[in-house]
C-alpha cells in the first residue's frame, strides 16, 4: 500500500533528528559511554517525588484546569518574579503545558501563519526549525559564531529580517553551545526588534543553569515584555525531565490562545506532576544550587580537558554542554562522532545536527557523573592520539 498518498506532505519532509538518531545506534551498542543525551543524571529531589506520591495515594488523579492548576500558576509568577523580576499575572499570563516541548509547539502555531517567517539562530536545539516548516511558515536561520561567543549580533538580526518575518526564536542560555545573551547583548537587539515589530519566543528552560552573573529574559527590557512570550519548565532546573512539566508566560492575548489549542490537543498537563512542580517552586531552591554548583565543577573539567587535548573548547556559560572545535582532526563532525563511537564506544552528536554552521564542532553533554565524565575523556584522549 503507497501510504506516501496518504501522509502529510510537510511532515514527510521534516528530518529526524540528528540527537535521537545517535541515541538510537547507542541503544543498539554495548559498553558505550555516552555523553549525548541533555538528561540530569541527579534524581528529582525526595520532597518532590514524595508531593507527587502522596497527590496519587491520596487520590488525586483527576484533570485539572486546562491551563493548570490555579496554585501552580501562582507559585510560577511567584518564582518567575523572584528569579528573572519578570511579572506576570496567573489568572491569565500564565499556562502550564506538557513540557517546554509543547509550550514551544503551541506558542509557535498560534504565533504564524502560511508563508510568514520565522528567524532562528543557529546552532540551536533542533525543534525550532521543523515546528515553523510544520505551521507552513518558513525558518530563516541566522549563523552564530564561535568568535562572537555564539551570540546573536544586531547586523545579524537586521540582515535577516524581511517584510515576511513575524517571529524570533531566542535560545540562551544555548544548547548546544552553552552560550548565553548579558543584558546588554539583549539590549542591542531590541531596537532592531521593535523597528520591525517581530514578536519574540524566548526559551529559557536553561535559565538556573547560568554559571557566571545572572541570567536575563528579554522581557524585562523597556517595550518587550508585551511582545515576548517566555518558555521555561522543570526538566533542566528540578531534574524532572520524565515528569513532562513545563510553561509558558505572556501577553494574555497570546496565552489565551495557546489556551484554546492545548484544550483541543492536550487537554491538560498530567495531574500528578504539577503536584510535585508547586513542592519544587517552593521548596528547591537549595536543590538548583546544588546541581547547579556540581555541574559547574563537571564544565570546568570537560572544558580544561578538550582544551588540553588541542580541541579549542569555547568555554560555556549556560546550560550543560560543552561544543568543542574538531576542525583540527580533519573530519567532518559526522566522521569525528561515527569513528569514536565505534572505536572507542563514547556516543557525542555532531555539530551539523544543530545546523549547518555546526559542522566542525560536537555537543558534548557534562550532565553526567564525573567518573562517568573521566572515562569517556579518556577515551577520547585515546582516539586523538591514535588519530
Amino acid at each position: 500500500m503507497d501510504y506516501g498518498k496518504y501522509l502529510n506532505n510537510t511532515i514527510q519532509n521534516v528530518k529526524p533528528s540528528g540527537i535521537r538518531r545517535f541515541f538510537d545506534i547507542v541503544n543498539e551498542m554495548d559498553d558505550v559511554i555516552s555523553l549525548s543525551i541533555g538528561e540530569p543524571d541527579f534524581r528529582t529531589p525526595w520532597h518532590v517525588r514524595k508531593a507527587g506520591i502522596e497527590s496519587l495515594e491520596n487520590g488525586k488523579t483527576w484533570y485539572t484546569p486546562n491551563r493548570g492548576f490555579k496554585t501552580l500558576c501562582q507559585e510560577i509568577s511567584i518564582f518567575a518574579n523572584k528569579k528573572y523580576d519578570l511579572d506576570y499575572d496567573p489568572d491569565t499570563e500564565v499556562i502550564v503545558t506538557v513540557g517546554g516541548s509543547e509550550a514551544l509547539d503551541i506558542a509557535i502555531r498560534c504565533l504564524v501563519n502560511p508563508g510568514d517567517e520565522v528567524l532562528v539562530h543557529q546552532p540551536s536545539f533542533v525543534c525550532y526549525e521543523p515546528l515553523a516548516n510544520m505551521c507552513g511558515a518558513s525558518a530563516v536561520v541566522i549563523d552564530t559564531k564561535e568568535e562572537n561567543d555564539f551570540r546573536i549580533q544586531p547586523h545579524e538580526l537586521e540582515a535577516a529580517i524581511t517584510d515576511k518575518s513575524k517571529l524570533l526564536i531566542l535560545s540562551y542560555p544555548n544548547n548546544p553551545t552553552g552560550a548565553v545573551m548579558r543584558k546588554e547583548d539583549l539590549e542591542a537587539l531590541r531596537d532592531i526588534i521593535i523597528k520591525h515589530d517581530l514578536i519574540v519566543i524566548s526559551d529559557e528552560i536553561y535559565s538556573e543553569l547560568t554559571y557566571s552573573g545572572s541570567h536575563v529574559s528579554i522581557a524585562t527590557l523597556p517595550g518587550m515584555r508585551e511582545r515576548t512570550v517566555v518558555i521555561n519548565g522543570f526538566s533542566k532546573a528540578f531534574a524532572m525531565t520524565g515528569w513532562r512539566l513545563g510553561y509558558a508566560m505572556g501577553p494574555k492575548e497570546i496565552i489565551s490562545m495557546m489556551i484554546k489549542l492545548h484544550q483541543y490537543c492536550i487537554m491538560s498537563a498530567p495531574t500528578t506532576a504539577q503536584y510535585a512542580a508547586i513542592e519544587a517552586l517552593r521548596n528547591g531552591d537549595k536543590d538548583i544550587e546544588h546541581m547547579r554548583n556540581e555541574y559547574d565543577m563537571r564544565r570546568r573539567f570537560v572544558v580544561g580537558s578538550f582544551n588540553e587535548m588541542g580541541l579549542h573548547c569555547f568555554e560555556p556559560h549556560g546550560a550543560f554542554y560543552c561544543f568543542p572545535c574538531i576542525k583540527s582532526t580533519g573530519l567532518s563532525s559526522e566522521e569525528f562522532c561515527t569513528r569514536l563511537l565505534k572505536s572507542k564506544g563514547v556516543a557525542i552528536v555532531p555539530g551539523d545536527a544543530f545546523g549547518n554552521c555546526g559542522e566542525g564542532f560536537v555537543r558534548v553533554s557534562y550532565s553526567y557523573s564525573l567518573k562517568h565524565l573521566t572515562e569517556a575523556i579518556g577515551r577520547i584522549k585515546e582516539f586523538l592520539e591514535e588519530l
